[in-house]
């Protein structure tokens, strides 16, 4: 109850049923009041947090967040309670902070099966009601754009290796950079390079996230097809990234070293 009312967070009460104290002390009184009525529950105060996204909230006003939340209230089947609720508007993300007392006036316990995929339904139904955007649509938004950007990445990849034929892993780094990508490497605690996560306006995601060529192997075999005769002739076990050396897994090593095999196999074919 604190840290709603806390006026650090410019915390403001936006609701408050069937309560009547000033302070936070004053009002968990008033709830044990009520829960003393019911001896075998113990944990008898329910909390949630009803976020809208950062453009709705923006223009949401004190009596709008009310409506929210009695609305949320409502769909939750938890009216006739002693409720109270607080906006924390310190950042950006305003969000608001609900107390509901879990023993009504009769003394009875509200029932709190399945309460975490119940009140992620009341906040969607809620969300609708009051034309605010729901997480689903968060959802299939982030999933739009990550799809877009993965494409990007990949288009840059592509042509990374096509214009600049980098020859090695630190090159290849270097070549993204120069096209605007920032790959980071994945090592572990062996020293070992894993992989790479691929850094673009903003998302950061795994090679294997943005395109299943973009694996750290698929990457090496790229690498070796410009300049495998080079790369045969050298211990491949270990590689230079950013002025370090690292090694290569096991995995990896065993990848690249098959396909510059087989490519040579195919060369010789041909001639």
């Amino acid at each position: 109850m604190s840290y709603g009312w806390n006026q650090e967070k410019e915390a403001e009460v936006i609701l408050k049923d069937y309560l009547y104290g000033e302070t936070p002390t004053e009002i968990t009184e008033e709830f044990r009041m009520i829960q003393e009525q019911n001896h075998h529950c113990t944990k008898n105060t329910l909390s949630f947090v009803i976020s809208p996204t950062i453009e709705d909230g923006k223009d949401l006003n004190k009596k709008e967040l009310e409506n929210i939340t009695r609305q949320f209230l409502k769909e939750m089947e938890l009216r006739e309670r002693q409720a109270i609720a607080f906006v924390h508007q310190d950042k950006e993300h305003k969000h608001i902070h609900l107390y509901v007392n879990r023993i009504d006036f009769k003394g009875q316990a509200y029932n709190d099966s399945f309460i975490g995929k119940r009140s992620q339904q009341a906040a969607e139904k809620t969300a609708e009601q009051m034309g605010l955007t729901t997480v689903r649509q968060v959802q299939l938004e982030k999933e739009f754009n990550q799809k877009e950007i993965r494409e990007e990445i990949k288009r840059r990849h592509d042509l990374t290796m096509k214009l600049f034929q980098p020859k090695s892993f630190d090159d290849y780094l270097k070549s993204m950079e120069a096209n605007g990508v920032k790959v980071i490497p994945s090592i572990n605690n062996q020293n070992k390079l894993q992989g790479f996560r691929f850094k673009f306006d903003g998302h950061n995601l795994k090679g294997s996230e943005v395109h299943r060529q973009m694996s750290l192997g698929n990457i090496g075999k790229q690498i070796a097809g410009i300049d495998g005769n080079r790369i045969s002739k050298e211990n491949i076990k270990s590689v230079q990234l950013a002025g370090k050396v690292v090694d290569l897994t096991p995995n990896i090593v065993l990848k690249i070293t098959k396909f510059i095999v087989k490519k040579a196999i195919q060369q010789g074919i041909g001639y």
